[in-house]
């Protein structure tokens, strides 16, 4: 009994296709012994499953080809939902549209969050710490592309209850020259490095209970 190996389908179509100089028409073989003890076929019955197994593996390579490069660009391309620039350099996308009531000035709301630096580090997550944020909204209490892009204006609808939005804020509407999480003179030593682009994404909640 030949000794067992651990393959992947895909190894064992491959091994099953005939070998480089191999006749075209095999005389046909003794039955081969099957692992439950059976016989399989020899012959033109092999033959066939040497066909089958070739065009299986022509047709994996085809689906691979087809379903991960697209993904591939998807994700270089930030995903299918293409950020809209406003006119103060505010980048956002609505990933999810809300279906309560629109954000307005001076709210007390409920936001959930996660903030990335532009090479994908995340730097503060509310749902890690499991509640959302709770800030009155456009009067100056988060950085100014929160504001704005909850908020809305200049080109930029509220969000709507429930709604889940991408904001890309240039440094200008984040934390500017001074980046923020410092522990020294260093940029280094900052959490959000100066003169940073961020990208959070905002899920509003709703208005909160004072």
């Amino acid at each position: 009994m030949a000794p067992y190996t651990s393959t992947s389908p895909l190894s064992h179509l491959l091994l099953s296709l005939p070998k480089p100089g191999a006749a075209r028409h095999p005389r046909a073989s003794p039955a081969a012994p099957c692992p439950d003890g059976s016989k399989s076929p020899g012959g033109a019955g092999l033959v066939l499953r040497r066909r089958e197994a070739a065009a299986a593996v022509l047709s994996a390579a085809v689906l691979s080809r087809f379903l991960l490069l697209p993904a591939a660009a998807e994700a270089a391309d930030g995903g299918e939902c293409p950020l809209e620039v406003a006119p103060s350099g505010l980048a956002f996308c609505d990933q999810v549209v809300g279906t309560g009531a629109a954000a307005q000035q001076g709210q007390l709301i409920r936001a959930h969050y996660t903030g990335r630096l532009e090479d994908g580090t995340v730097f503060d997550s509310s749902y890690k710490r499991g509640r959302p944020l709770v800030f009155r909204v456009g009067v100056g209490e988060v950085i100014k592309g929160w504001d704005q892009g909850i908020v809305g204006g200049e080109g930029i609808p509220p969000m709507l209850a429930g709604g889940k939005r991408t904001l890309k804020l240039p440094p200008a509407l984040a934390y500017g020259e001074k980046g923020a999480g410092c522990r020294g003179w260093e940029p280094t030593s900052c959490v959000i490095p100066p003169n940073s682009t961020l990208l959070f994404d905002v899920e509003y909640v709703g208005r909160a209970v004072s």
